[in-house]
């Protein structure tokens, strides 16, 4: 009995030295860096953006590019689905960027203004009369004011690509040409769901209202509203210019698209790949902006073939409306910060 016990012993010690090594031969626990993406491992990843303007435009041109830009340069392993008129979101922009910042979606070409729903900040690039030429804008995204729109993008689980542009805004209407301060005076204006345009247009005298974009032709063209302002590429995409007779070339404010990636998706990838995406991002919003602004032109002789009366403010005329907006800066800058809007100032 004594010497059977041992062999015992060794028997059980065997056994078990033998089931802890195939517990470890086909673990399931993840290996190396649980960060790491698809594509670092050899798995092709695929993406979904959301785009809000319509196909054809230059937003989706755009994204695009962008999208070939990160397929080429991962070779294949990344692929980025682009869908336009914000279908991922059933045409809610709200809800777009609310799907970039939970998840929902990986990526997504959204307005500052749509952003600015979220947190107010956003809207800092879209203040009146803010900037006085699109050199300044580039100067202002390029540095210190796009680092601190970044920022907070990071607060809201989003990683900043780029900087689009959706362009200046501007003002159609079927009441008159708009001129002078008085012009703006009693007129019904779509404007998108932003709290600073309530503001401004009431302190430029007219009668801001806000709808789904979708509904705007048929307002307009049944004369619900009188007019709405958008940038040049909007009008020009939504077929505008067949239901306005005038539009007022004013600059008032700009509207910058932000190219946004979900933070979490983002981290998923290794650092190569990373890289990858914040270069082709830079580079695709480079491209679009360029196009945006060559097609302006060509854009704006389609209008007038089509009957549009367009007339340009020139600069000594927008200084009433200037002032006018003046209120506007001291009811956001306790909201958005004095700092903040220094930086777009350029001081």
């Amino acid at each position: 009995m004594k010497r059977i016990l041992p062999l015992i012993l060794v028997v059980v010690l065997v056994l078990s030295l033998g089931l802890t090594g195939c517990a470890k031969e086909g673990s399931t626990q993840p290996q190396g860096d649980s960060n790491q993406g698809g594509s670092s491992q050899g798995e092709k990843v695929v993406l979904n953006m959301s785009v809000t303007s319509a196909s054809g435009s230059t937003w989706e041109k755009g994204a695009l590019y962008f999208a070939d830009l990160v397929k080429e340069r991962t070779n294949g392993m990344i692929e980025i689905n682009v869908y336009p008129n914000e279908q991922l979101s059933g045409g809610n922009q709200g809800k777009g960027v609310e799907m970039l910042m939970s998840g929902a979606t990986d990526l997504s070409y959204h307005s500052n203004i749509i952003y600015s729903i979220m947190d107010e900040r956003f809207g800092v690039i879209s203040l009146p009369f803010l900037f006085s030429s699109v050199e300044d804008v580039d100067a202002a995204l390029a540095g210190a004011g796009g680092e601190a729109i970044n920022k907070i993008l990071l607060e809201k689980n989003v990683v900043g690509l780029g900087f689009g542009e959706n362009g200046y805004r501007q003002l159609t209407n079927n009441k008159r040409p708009i001129e002078k301060l008085e012009d703006m005076k009693g007129l019904k204006i779509r404007i998108p769901g932003m709290k600073m345009y309530t503001s401004l247009f009431r302190a430029l005298g007219a009668d801001p209202l806000t709808m789904n974009f979708a509904e705007v032709f048929t307002a307009l063209q049944q004369g619900t509203i009188d007019g709405h302002e958008n940038p040049i590429d909007t009008i020009y995409s939504a077929k505008i210019h067949e239901v306005q007779k005038y539009l007022t070339m004013w600059d008032y404010s700009y509207d910058a698209i932000i190219l946004g990636m979900n933070k979490d998706r983002f981290e998923s990838f290794d650092a190569e790949t990373q890289q990858i995406l914040l270069e082709a991002g830079k580079e695709a919003c480079e491209y679009q902006k360029k196009i945006n602004r060559e097609l302006a032109d060509e854009q704006i002789e389609i209008f007038k073939e089509a009957g549009m009366e367009i007339n340009v403010l020139p600069e000594e005329a927008k200084g009433p409306f200037r002032e006018a907006v003046q209120s506007v800066y001291e009811e956001y800058e306790p909201i958005m910060g004095t700092e903040l809007i220094e930086l777009f100032r350029g001081k």
